[in-house]
């Protein structure tokens, strides 16, 4: 699959002229700065550090720097402020909207070096950790002291703490526990102008003047670099129950979703996979797993809590939610391993169907009892620009991955059509209560789009506590906000 690079070093070309190069000069201060060793400008590192996990896209930076202290991150921002110089910040690089894309070249400033657990206070069930901390080795560290940190992306065995944050990220565990930002209780932050500041309190209630600590999270690194987290944690449940529900209609699978909270249960996680989705899963993984011919979705729902009876009353009446809908023999994981085989079923459909072809994701989200309505327009304009969609995500939440996949398109129907297919789709999100990003951000692949759901007010807003922040635009530039054409966004009809 080739890299999308002619666009991008056009538009860095024509848009770059405010940004100043980094000469031998800033080479030289950032080497005092971080050291040697953590200041990379070969080729090898340049060809990692300009792309990320969204589709095949790359942008160049001009170096790439490994602060170990949330001091040497304050500085090197200093510096490129005073040069006017871009700096993208950077975690592991597992997202999926181009959030780490340097896009103006520049700095790229990785915190893989901050990755330490500072605390773990087992009093007041908080952490304190760096941003460079992988989201599982800090969930295996709190769960070996009995407590539990809740949110989950598809990415955990990799993806770091600090670009959950950046993101807000998700999960299968959202539907029940909430995401990324209802964990953060304070965050220390380097700002563009070099000061670090801690941005709340290390306390469970806070009504002490603007929340800057929700602030930052969700901001995609456009506001400051976070260089230090303060969590909350919960005790760990016990048990878990998994049920895998097939069903001949994927409507039908959308319908029940909503059915199961008005039934007054709150799974641990409710998922949605339609056929192609649970196939491409099987044959990128290696699994083996039967699917009826006449089955065409799947809801994977998880219980837990710390009694096993009430977990099963819990997934008797799920069943009986369930077959009201119509649903197929049920399944009951009976071991620990058939439920890592289901779980990885549903965690490994993003990586097969980016296997398969070239492809775009949306990551869409309405109220889950309007689900059935977002699933059954995505597919009628799929049919009407003529792509196929492969769709599964956290249908608790409302939340539904939408992969748009190439396949045998020819390239001058693929880019005639693929712009106004999602528009299409993100309007209806709209229509529907919802909105176009549930947990993967605005970045760089959505930024245009923002104007279907945010109205020029709206988007003024923030461009002002963006320049409050930022004077002079040189963290993460490019993401989030529209393209304008003078003061008119550009036309997505």
């Amino acid at each position: 699959m080739s890299r999308q690079t002619g666009w991008s070093y056009f538009l860095s070309f024509a848009i770059s002229m405010k940004f100043n190069k980094v000469n031998n000069s800033i080479l030289s201060e950032l080497r005092s700065i971080c050291g040697n060793k953590n200041v990379q400008t070969d080729s090898d590192s340049v060809n990692r550090y300009g792309s990320d996990e969204t589709e095949d896209l790359f942008f160049a930076p001009e170096v790439i720097v490994f602060p170990e202290t949330a001091e040497q991150v304050a500085t090197v921002l200093k510096l490129a402020n005073e040069n006017s110089i871009p700096v993208t910040p950077r975690g592991a690089g597992t997202g999926l909207s181009g959030g780490a894309l340097p896009i103006f070249g520049g700095i790229v400033l990785s915190v893989a070096k901050l990755n330490k657990i500072i605390s773990i206070d087992e009093q007041n069930l908080q952490a304190v950790v760096e941003p460079g901390v992988i989201n599982q080795d800090f969930r295996t560290a709190v769960e070996a002291k009995g407590l539990f940190y809740p949110p989950d992306p598809a990415s955990l065995g990799s993806c770091f703490l600090g670009g959950n944050l950046a993101e807000n990220a998700g999960g299968p565990k959202a539907v029940k526990y909430g995401v990324t930002k209802d964990y953060v209780l304070n965050c220390r932050v380097a700002l563009a102008t070099g000061e670090l500041i801690w941005t709340g309190a290390n306390v469970l209630k806070n009504a002490t003047g603007y929340n800057l600590t929700q602030l930052f999270i969700g901001s995609e690194g456009t506001l400051g670099i976070i260089t230090e987290i303060v969590f909350r944690l919960i005790p760990k449940p016990q048990h878990n129950l998994l049920m895998l529900v097939p069903f001949s209609s994927a409507e039908n699978a959308c319908e029940a979703v909503s059915a199961v909270f008005r039934a007054g249960i709150t799974p641990s996680a409710l998922e949605f996979m339609e056929r192609d989705a649970i196939d491409f899963a099987m044959k990128y993984a290696d699994v083996q797993f039967t699917v009826k011919e006449h089955i065409k979705a799947h809801l994977l729902v998880e219980v837990d809590g710390n009694d096993p009876q009430v977990l099963m009353n819990e997934c008797e009446k799920i069943s009986t939610v369930m077959e009201s809908f119509d649903c197929d023999d049920i399944i009951l994981a009976d071991s620990s391993a058939q439920k890592a085989e289901l779980w990885k079923l549903r965690k490994q459909v993003a990586v097969a169907v980016k296997s398969h072809s070239i492809y775009k994701e949306e990551d869409t989200v309405v109220p889950r009892a309007s689900l059935p309505l977002l699933l059954k327009g995505v597919k009628e304009i799929g049919s009407r620009f003529r792509f196929r969609t492969i769709c599964y995500g956290h249908a608790g939440d409302g939340n539904l991955h939408v992969n748009i996949i190439r396949e045998n398109m020819s390239d001058a129907e693929w880019n005639k059509n693929i712009i106004p297919g999602i528009t299409e789709i993100f309007r209806l999100c709209k229509a529907l209560g919802g909105t176009i990003s549930g947990e993967h951000g605005i970045g760089w692949v959505q930024k245009n789009f923002l104007p279907i759901v945010f109205d020029p007010v709206q988007i003024e807003i923030q461009k002002k506590i963006k320049q409050a922040f930022d004077p002079n635009g040189i963290l993460n530039p490019g993401k989030i906000f529209p393209d304008y054409c003078g003061s008119t966004p550009v036309s997505f009809s």
